[in-house]
């Protein structure tokens, strides 16, 4: 579904509520650091970040018009843990130093049908590669999705790069979900799986 277009939504006023908007590093500290990739409006990662004020939360998201609908979140409920990128998941490496996230999240990523766009789904090889790099030893992946066919493709693409921990098939109505989530959960299941980091899971192909 196209966005509607934000008349606030423009680089100027999202980098002056500390958006960030440039190809640099985010500052981190010791607390452990989650990152959501394609945020959408946000529901689910302020929802973490409120319920979990130790952890440093972070929202990536590509669209800014939607990137907008994060940050008036943040600022409507003061959330101080919750840091947000207007940038592409190609450009994770230019935001963080490797090994400094402990979790990633992938919630209902496009899941680019067609088989000629693969490539380009973020549990494709060239992302799933990256992920491994900027996750800490410790890390985990979890992704979800409402589409079958993407799932076990990506169950696939995953088992290559990390160890699948869990696979559900039907996940049960969460306290974290976002705005797509909660629609489409009257359509049909939910699907998710969790991936541990093994660093050397690709090392003899």
């Amino acid at each position: 579904m196209r966005q509607r277009k934000v008349k606030l939504a423009t680089e100027s006023n999202l980098s002056e509520q500390g958006v960030h908007i440039a190809l640099e590093f985010i500052p981190i500290d010791e607390r452990p650091v989650y990152l959501e990739i394609g945020s959408g409006k946000g529901q689910f990662i302020t929802s973490m970040a409120k319920d979990f004020p130790k952890i440093h939360f972070v929202a990536l998201e590509v669209n800014i018009d939607v990137c907008f609908r994060i940050l008036e979140k943040k600022i409507a409920d003061n959330i101080e843990n919750l840091t947000i990128i207007l940038g592409d998941a190609m450009h994770l490496l230019s935001y963080f130093h490797p090994h400094a996230i402990d979790a990633i999240y992938l919630n209902f990523s496009d899941p680019w049908p067609k088989a000629k766009h693969h490539k380009r789904r973020l549990t494709s090889d060239l992302f799933l590669d990256i992920y491994r790099e900027i996750l800490k030893p410790h890390g985990f992946i979890q992704f979800r999705t409402d589409h079958a066919s993407f799932f076990e493709d990506s169950i696939t693409y995953m088992s290559l790069y990390f160890e699948v921990v869990d696979i559900t098939k039907d996940l049960p109505e969460t306290r974290y979900m976002t705005e797509y989530e909660v629609k489409k959960r009257t359509l049909g299941p939910i699907y998710q799986c969790t991936g541990k980091v093994d660093h050397h899971a690709k090392s003899h192909l």
